[in-house]
């Protein structure tokens, strides 16, 4: 059953808010940042590769940022329009703020970390004027990247374009996406998280994103607890997932449904969740039914952590169920269904 009214007479089909940055990887895998001397260049960021991801799916996407006045800024830009993905709501930092960089250490197939660069940062630069009314009611949906709470102005700038969200009918979608660096306190993004999650249709996140906000409003520390919570509120779906274990999607009809990761020679630890959370979107989009959903979602993301980046490896509808039904020949047709 649908669970999520979209408008199909809107032309972009998600409107994005939050975080683009520059992530370098290392060319020459398995050692540490200081032992690695080449990498590669890719755009990163969360809503970046969500971005990407509906873009490579036949998506139009529309992003609401701000990046540096300088070569990367130009580059990021340029890579979005070469993908399809409108950038009219993109604009240049004006007091000196720099895009983040993000350097991946890939210690094995299994541990990888981050190093991030974000003071002084570009894309929490955003400001309330940037977000118009107009746009958002161009758009199917809106996501907004919980990084984007972080700090003012782009704080205000996602809570008033959630609230012009509400206003234009145009449906919620809340990645979590928490990022320590740039907040102060726990209860402070609690506090942020909180204000958005209510107000959203679909909520997305980890087990310990979701624990954040527990010790401040009180959420239940169970899955089902946690979803039972947010659909009080005004939640449709809540993803709950599980790394490894797998995820649960838990919808307002009492339903839960589970897929497990598929099976893939990893190379990196990191960015199959952005994977999943594009192809979870298409599929909603679509129309499909939640485990259909999901389990493109979870093959996407076998294959982002199978490549070397993200954004740039994003893979075509046609790649995902090739690579599903490759999976069910090999390893049977519930391969990963929970």
């Amino acid at each position: 059953m649908p669970y999520i009214t979209f408008d199909f007479s809107r032309p972009y089909d998600l409107v994005l808010l939050g975080r683009v940055a520059i992530d370098f990887n290392p060319v020459d895998y398995f050692q540490t940042l200081a032992e690695s001397t080449t990498f590669k260049k890719y755009v990163g960021g969360s809503p970046a590769n969500i971005a990407y991801g509906l873009a490579r799916l036949g998506k139009k996407c529309g992003f609401f940022a701000r990046v540096s006045d300088d070569r990367f800024g130009e580059y990021v830009v340029g890579a979005f329009e070469k993908e399809g993905i409108d950038t009219s709501r993109i604009r240049k930092c004006e007091h000196g703020e720099k895009i983040g960089l993000t350097f991946t250490e890939i210690l094995s197939r299994d541990e990888s970390s981050i190093l991030m660069y974000r003071n002084d940062i570009a894309d929490l630069a955003l400001e309330s004027g940037d977000i118009d009314e107009a746009y958002i009611a161009q758009a199917k949906a809106l996501l907004i990247s919980g990084t984007s709470l972080a700090a003012s102005p782009s704080r205000e700038a996602a809570l008033k374009a959630v609230t012009l969200a509400v206003k234009t009918n145009t449906p919620i979608i809340f990645d979590v996406d928490f990022r320590p660096y740039n907040w102060k306190s726990t209860d402070e993004t609690a506090l942020y998280y909180a204000t958005v999650a209510e107000k959203a249709d679909i909520i997305m996140g980890s087990r310990e994103e979701f624990d954040l906000t527990g010790s401040l409003i009180g959420t239940p520390p169970d899955d089902a607890g946690t979803a039972k919570y947010w659909q009080g509120k005004n939640a449709k779906i809540v993803v709950i997932k599980h790394g490894k274990k797998g995820s649960t999607a838990y919808t307002a009809d009492g339903n839960s449904y589970s897929i497990k990761p598929f099976p893939i020679e990893a190379l990196k630890s990191f960015g199959g969740g952005d994977g999943y959370g594009s192809s979870f979107i298409y599929g909603l989009l679509e129309g499909w039914d939640i485990m259909d959903c999901l389990e493109l979602g979870s093959a996407s993301a076998a294959l982002l952590v199978g490549a070397h980046g993200c954004s740039s490896f994003m893979p075509t509808l046609e790649q995902i169920q090739s690579y599903i039904a490759d999976c069910k020949a090999k390893y049977g047709e519930m391969v990963a269904r929970a």
